[in-house]
């Protein structure tokens, strides 16, 4: 497998979409692809089969905040104060979605804990969710307030959200590295919810965690993505090859 390693920097939220949506409609059965990138504006992704009129687009808007629909399963996520990842890997007879999603996150604790050995803690989720109910509840909108099997914790609380689909023939995963706080305010901007702004603060303040809060420190994003990149190396055991955004072919 020809792995590719791309760091496409700070884009707006259609333009992240559309690149690993394109990565994955052109993969090639002999290349796979490791991206980071993160978000300018500030922006919320919700799930492929989540209703638009669950966020407050007037509330977003005046804010500054761009709404983007993404290619993958899941709920709400407020892209902000995070590095964020994806895997796009092509699909043949000997392929296993769960397996893949296991070891990317494995890759991706092997990088976390290359970054700081303060993070040698962090730890994947054991316990398989039974998100088809928690959907049906008021925190049911937004990705973070629950983890599935294989994601990435810390003392308990998620660190690392992850959503996985086939897209043609091959899989795209992608995920939020939480790096500071900022993703909590999503509860303003939800629509119809029958429980407090407030209470929703504090059930995702309860069930998440990020870099910042852990290390007491700024982030140094250009740092951490090395450190990952130096993670799927290790894990992987394989050299994985830069390839400079300039190369690629895309319609953004």
């Amino acid at each position: 497998m020809n792995w590719k390693y791309l760091n496409t920097g700070i884009k707006d939220g259609c333009s992240n979409m559309n690149i690993d949506i394109q990565l994955a409609q052109n993969c090639r059965l002999d290349e796979a692809y490791f991206r980071l990138y993160r978000w300018k504006p500030y922006c919320i992704s919700i799930g492929a089969h989540q209703d638009l009129n669950s966020i407050d687009d007037v509330k977003a808007a005046e804010d500054g905040i761009d709404i983007v629909k993404r290619p993958t399963g899941g709920r709400a996520i407020l892209h902000s104060e995070e590095l964020t990842y994806s895997v796009i890997y092509p699909i043949d007879k000997y392929f296993s979605f769960k397996n893949l999603y296991y070891e990317i996150n494995c890759a991706l604790l092997k990088g976390l804990q290359i970054f700081d050995q303060r993070l040698s803690g962090a730890q994947l989720e054991n316990a398989e969710s039974d998100l088809s109910s928690f959907y049906k509840r008021d925190l049911g909108e937004i990705c973070f307030a629950a983890s599935a099997k294989s994601e990435i914790k810390f003392k308990g609380k998620k660190l690392v959200g992850s959503a996985q689909r086939k897209l043609k023939n091959s899989v795209l995963q992608h995920g939020s590295i939480l790096c500071g706080g900022f993703h909590k305010n999503i509860a303003a901007y939800l629509k119809n919810s029958g429980t407090s702004v407030p209470k929703i603060e504090e059930e995702i303040n309860n069930r998440t965690t990020d870099l910042k809060e852990i290390l007491k420190q700024k982030i140094d994003y250009n740092t951490l993505a090395e450190s990952l990149r130096k993670g799927f190396e290790s894990y992987f055991n394989f050299a994985i090859n830069f390839v400079a955004e300039d190369n690629l072919v895309l319609n953004t």
